[in-house]
């Protein structure tokens, strides 16, 4: 069943209705109830009981989202939300390699006062604790100098920072961030592919395909670098979507010869 994104969100924010000062097109929008006037919501197209949220020429009506480029609003912030987690996930980890970069010895001691607990249970079921791949990755990156650990958080936050500016620009909907977000996407696209040839693992894959429709998915929507018209174009669909504009035109319709 097809969803109506427009009755949803209304549904959810309310209605917007507004009352523009044309004669005729305030006609069309405006009707008389037993139970008072009602207003068409310029996001919906019902009409809403009540007095209407804002009124004036029409050219000065709120420009509301509806339609395919609500659906498109709503896939962005789900985008805009996924940045926003993932960039938070990576500060805590630029976090916890700078701390573990200024205690490793008592890290490393807690690490082999644990592993001796925890050696006779492994030993009891089978298993090779002290050649268990993650010990030894564990093992590993106690012999990393305290520069490189350095190194590693500092990377790891300007990424974190760079994803969350990119998260909250896409979520107030701002073009640059559409640009960021395609760019740096993009950019890592080539290092997740090496990975997968290095190991392929259902995860990588899953991330690899989720940043390639997101690549492209932002690109021909939002009519990036000039594409499908590029941002002349995207203003004119989302304006030709307006319920005003199309009500306005209905009062003057186009004559043919």
């Amino acid at each position: 069943m097809k969803i109506d994104w427009n009755r949803r969100t209304c549904a959810r924010r309310g209605h917007v209705t507004y009352a523009p000062t044309e004669g005729e097109l305030r006609e069309r929008l405006r009707a008389a109830t037993a139970l008072g006037e009602a207003w068409r919501c310029l996001r919906c197209g019902d009409f809403a009981l009540g007095t209407p949220h804002g009124s004036g020429p029409a050219a000065d009506a709120p420009l509301v989202t509806r339609g395919k480029a609500l659906r498109d609003l709503i896939v962005m912030r789900f985008i805009a939300a996924e940045r926003i987690v993932r960039g938070l996930f990576v500060l805590l980890a630029a976090v916890a390699v700078w701390r573990f970069s200024n205690s490793r010895a008592a890290v490393r001691q807690l690490f082999q006062e644990d592993l001796t607990v925890f050696r006779p249970v492994a030993r009891h079921f089978h298993y090779d604790l002290d050649h268990s791949p993650v010990v030894d990755t564990i093992r590993k990156t106690f012999e990393y100098r305290h520069s490189t650990l350095v190194i590693v958080a500092v990377a790891l936050a300007a990424y974190a920072a760079l994803t969350l500016v990119e998260g909250v620009g896409l979520w107030l909907l701002k073009r640059w961030a559409e640009y960021l977000a395609v760019v740096s996407t993009a950019a890592f696209l080539p290092l997740e592919i090496y990975e997968l040839t290095e190991k392929i693992s259902w995860l990588k894959i899953a991330t690899l395909v989720v940043n390639v429709l997101a690549v492209l998915y932002i690109l021909f929507s939002k009519r990036l670098f000039g594409l499908r018209g590029g941002r002349a174009a995207f203003e004119a669909e989302r304006h030709s979507a307006s319920l005003l504009e199309v009500e306005a035109a209905a009062d003057h319709p186009v004559i043919r010869p």
